[in-house]
């Protein structure tokens, strides 16, 4: 594919993508999969693993570093820029309608019970790509209590997200430094 044609076809791509942002990043992770990994094939399904590890770690919009990571793939700065400005777009200008004509519509019941249904909608949207991230990551019994003892010490203890990425990647780092797991 030529290159002035990635950078539209990813725009594009990334654009759709962007234009369902109810729920957020994690929201949209089964359909950025659905759309790079099996329809595009722009990246494996191991990279996009790390890819979500990576997006989760920087600091930023969720979706949107995924997008620069797979657009730089395709197309180093030019294909980052595109597959960037594509996702951020129409959320953009969705808040700047919103923006204009939310006094028309703020005490509406239509619109308020729209909002109430699409939120279990965005509930599922999260549970799937967690329960598939939580199967790719290959847990066995010596790893399955790392994102039980991560989510306990976030939900109950109060730690702080930054902790536990830090902990885990010195964890991994001196578990690859002194264990050094078998290559597949």
């Amino acid at each position: 594919m030529q290159k002035a044609n990635i950078l539209w076809e990813s725009f594009k791509t990334f654009f759709k993508i962007g234009m369902f942002t109810l729920g957020g990043g994690y929201a949209m992770i089964p359909i950025i999969e659905e759309e790079v990994v099996n329809k595009h094939k722009w990246v494996s399904r191991e990279e996009m693993l790390d890819l979500i590890a990576i997006a989760q770690s920087c600091p930023g919009v969720f979706a949107i570093n995924i997008a620069i990571f797979v657009g730089y793939k395709l197309n180093k700065v030019r294909g980052a820029i595109a597959t960037a400005f594509g996702t951020a777009l129409p959320s953009f200008l969705i808040i700047l309608l919103i923006a204009i004509f939310f006094h028309q519509f703020e005490d509406n019941k239509v619109i308020a019970a729209m909002f109430r249904g699409i939120r279990p909608a965005v509930v599922a949207l999260i549970a799937i790509p967690t329960f598939n991230l939580a199967k790719n990551a290959q847990l066995n019994r010596y790893t399955f209590w790392i994102p039980i003892v991560s989510a306990i010490a976030i939900w109950l203890l109060g730690v702080s997200p930054i902790w536990i990425i830090i902990v885990a990647g010195i964890g991994g780092y001196l578990y690859g430094l002194f264990f050094k797991p078998s290559a597949k």
